[in-house]
């Protein structure tokens, strides 16, 4: 009896301890990354407290809107431009937002629909993926 007890006790507190732990990030690449953003609305977090979103058609098209964030004082709000994938980067590029140069990024999947991105130049970053 005791020894079902301590047996069951240790199953619950193994079981407790995982479920507590934190998601272990995975870096993404190839077609695991293609997978994560295809078809997908990605959120980013911006410095001023607001979401960019981007829509990463399955047709290699990316469509950006800033306007919510009022953006059309700096730039043009909306963009489509091309995305692809190449190894370990998510690669992007637009008509005139980066002065029409591809800009790539590393992603970091933080749980089921967060990530972290470094983009080429240095600049970082969270977000949400939604579907």
């Amino acid at each position: 009896m005791i020894r079902t007890l301590c047996a069951t006790a240790a199953a619950v507190l193994a079981v407790s301890l995982f479920a507590a732990a934190p998601v272990q990030a995975e870096n993404l690449r190839g077609q695991d990354l293609k997978t994560l953003v295809s078809g997908k609305r990605i959120y980013l977090q911006t410095p001023f407290g607001g979401e960019f979103p981007l829509y990463y058609q399955t047709s290699g098209a990316v469509s950006g809107d800033g306007s919510a964030l009022g953006l059309g004082k700096f730039m043009a709000p909306k963009e489509t431009g091309k995305w692809w994938v190449d190894g370990a980067n998510l690669c992007q590029q637009w008509p005139t937002w980066y002065d029409g140069k591809a800009t790539c990024f590393t992603i970091e999947k933080t749980g089921a629909k967060t990530l972290n991105w470094v983009r080429d130049d240095g600049k970082s970053g969270t977000a949400r993926i939604d579907s």
